[in-house]
């Protein structure tokens, strides 16, 4: 099949791109800077420079590919290190899940594309209250921490949309969160945080991870498996609470224990959206993906994922 990948260089990008023409199609990678088209030949996809918020060059770049399926994997995540602001850092990323999605939607769909597939969150998306790890059924959180509203608000535009749309059919992916070479909570940003301690354990809230090669095979599963109209939470297969998985990874980068601080410290150094991530949030169950896309990650555990990416980091460094 053709499939035009909107963010090829994105953390999801760089892995999904080598994927899809690993199983037999032909890929249009979109990067929003020229600086890039290389980086996308080097994946083994036909570049394509469009800004993603831009609608005429976006509807230009996807009618000229002429897909049978567009991916959307649009984000602006690379420089977002200051999460006391949060729906601040997200603005352009929020704005890529509106109107972006919109963009890239009706041009898919002028395109005569069949399949539509975007990336969502479940990370600290869903509601707060009853069990420790959430299914596609259960409902986002109804009344999230102010910090945090404009980028749920911008989440579920994005799932309203493509879910509701029938040509091209919409399917959406919850990721957890991202981990990976110089990636999410293996970022050399992130590394350098644990390092100096500066990550303080709160509390027990419950997260799921999902390693990007996994977040990339799962999207491949969705483009042949995924069910019009269906949403899928993609994670590992072992939800973890902060409390242990923090200072774990803490360990395995041969850092310091975190410093333990209480949820009132924190509220005053952090805000409550970063004391409600640390104990409150809901981890996702993967198994719908592992149902009806017949997928199964391939890191099934953070605990050995982290370490892997972290040995992996050393010897590269060491070499």
């Amino acid at each position: 099949m053709r499939i035009f990948v909107a963010g090829a260089t994105g953390a999801v990008g760089r892995e999904l791109v080598p994927a899809l023409v690993a199983a037999g199609h032909s890929v249009t990678g979109m990067t929003r800077t020229a600086a890039k088209v290389d980086a996308v030949k080097r994946l083994g996809a036909e570049p394509v420079v469009a800004d993603g918020l831009d609608a005429p060059a976006v509807q230009a770049a996807v009618i000229s590919a002429q897909p049978d399926v567009v991916i959307d994997e649009m984000t602006d995540l690379a420089a977002v290190t200051d999460l006391r602001h949060f729906d601040r850092a997200f603005t352009t990323t929020n704005q890529l899940r509106t109107r972006g999605t919109d963009f890239l939607l009706i041009a898919a769909r002028d395109a005569g594309a069949k399949r539509f597939i975007a990336q969502s969150f479940c990370g600290w998306a869903y509601g707060r209250g009853g069990g420790p790890v959430k299914t596609e059924a259960d409902a986002l959180d109804p009344d999230p921490p102010q910090e945090q509203r404009r980028t749920l608000e911008a989440i579920q535009h994005l799932e309203r949309a493509v879910t509701a749309s029938a040509a091209p059919e919409g399917i959406v992916l919850r990721y957890g969160s991202f981990y990976g070479p110089d990636t999410g909570l293996l970022s050399s940003a992130m590394i350098d945080q644990l390092r100096h301690r500066r990550v303080p354990l709160i509390g027990d809230g419950w997260w799921s991870f999902v390693h990007v090669e996994d977040a990339a095979s799962a999207t491949v599963a969705a483009v042949e498996h995924g069910r019009p109209g269906s949403i899928y939470n993609i994670v590992d297969d072992e939800p973890a609470q902060v409390r242990d998985w923090l200072p774990v990874l803490s360990g395995i980068l041969g850092a310091k224990p975190p410093f333990h601080v209480p949820a009132w410290l924190g509220r005053l150094l952090a805000g409550e959206h970063m004391v409600s991530m640390m104990t409150q949030v809901r981890a996702g169950s993967n198994a719908k993906a592992r149902q009806e896309l017949d997928w199964r990650p391939a890191h099934s555990s953070w605990r050995n994922g982290f370490a892997m990416v972290a040995r992996q980091a050393a010897e590269k460094a060491a070499a």
